[in-house]
């Protein structure tokens, strides 16, 4: 039986550190999971380098596959922003234009979004002629959009947290029907109904979508089994509720990692704690996930040497009011060269 130990971390780096102090002194855990904000990430992982605490991030983040971090924080069931931004620019270059202004969070994540979409359209031929950041406690949004350059064919949004039901109704209003083609993360409106009213203007937008929302009609056994196995329904909402709408573009990364974690224990013979080093030496050893239940957004490629797994992205089209797959970017499109090798680090 697997036991889960819960513990909030506030979104707050110097909690998540005590949290993950907490998991290998006091509760003995074999492993620390979860961590969604960048900079929990960031604050939480030395500790659980120090303390010797195999540590599976779900944060998207590139601080794991840079370096920045240690041996044992491992992002092994999703992708990372930089592989993600450089799946997505070609087709934003080629589809929607080249001068592109990006509506971001102020804070790692976003900064991630800006640093590395910025070299990826400028690698297409394209520019970003404006960065507009927004401040994560930040309520209203309507006094930012005036800062648009008129020039502007594409807005890149990618917002998160409780205003962005607030932040893409205000950006309907500011443009009525004559608004520049729209690119978003899907972040911007996870686990929000597009039904919702004020967001109409979302019909004929692009999001990148980690894992399809709505269940496309070329739908797979694998994703079938999935949502089956945790209660969502073919739209992506709970088959309790259908206004209960799920995260579903980035909870698979979760499912995942709790695959890879089992599969790491078992190629390591884990017992317990003293297994520790030999846990994270496993998961190092894995290179390749097939498709299948235990992965069903799609196959993946695992980096033991940066401890990051590449795998698929969608771009969907708002059609009808649901989001519909307009073009998959395969694995090959978001790999880039090793920035680390953590393996040389001592276990």
């Amino acid at each position: 039986p697997v036991e889960i130990i819960a513990e909030d971390d506030g979104t707050d780096p110097k909690r998540g550190a005590e949290v993950i102090e907490k998991f290998a002194t006091q509760s003995n855990c074999d492993v620390a999971f979860g961590t969604l904000f960048s900079h929990v990430v960031v604050g939480s992982a030395p500790r659980a380098g120090e303390l010797k605490l195999p540590y599976f991030v779900v944060s998207e983040g590139h601080h794991v596959a840079s370096g920045m971090l240690n041996r044992y924080t491992v992002q092994p069931g999703i992708t990372d922003v930089k592989s993600q931004v450089q799946a997505m620019a070609p087709f934003v270059s080629q589809n929607l234009g080249k001068k592109v202004t990006m509506i971001f969070p102020d804070y790692a994540f976003g900064h991630d979004h800006r640093d590395f979409f910025t070299a990826a359209i400028e690698a297409q031929g394209g520019e970003v002629v404006g960065l507009i950041p927004i401040p994560p406690t930040e309520t209203s949004f309507t006094k930012y959009f005036p800062k648009i350059p008129r020039e502007t064919e594409v807005i890149y949004h990618v917002m998160v947290g409780p205003g962005v039901l607030t932040f893409v109704k205000e950006l309907g209003e500011f443009f009525g029907p004559s608004r520049p083609e729209i690119f978003g993360f899907i972040d911007s409106l996870e686990a929000v109904d597009l039904a919702s009213p004020g967001l109409e203007f979302l019909e004929g937008t692009y999001f990148w979508e980690g894992n399809p929302r709505y269940a496309q009609p070329d739908q797979t056994e694998y994703d079938k089994h999935f949502r089956a196995a945790i209660g969502i329904d073919e739209n992506g909402a709970s088959i309790n509720d259908s206004k209960d709408v799920s995260t579903y573009a980035h909870m698979f990364g979760c499912w995942e990692t709790l695959y890879v974690i089992k599969a790491g224990m078992e190629a390591a013979g884990y017992a317990g704690p003293q297994d520790r080093a030999k846990l994270i030496e496993a998961v190092e050893a894995i290179t390749t996930m097939p498709h299948s239940n235990e992965h069903p957004q799609g196959a993946k490629v695992f980096n033991g040497k940066t401890h990051q797994v590449f795998g698929p992205q969608y771009i969907s089209k708002v059609v009808g009011g649901k989001l519909m797959v307009v073009h998959t970017a395969s694995i090959e499109d978001g790999m880039y060269p090793d920035e680390v090798d953590y393996t040389t680090q001592a276990l």
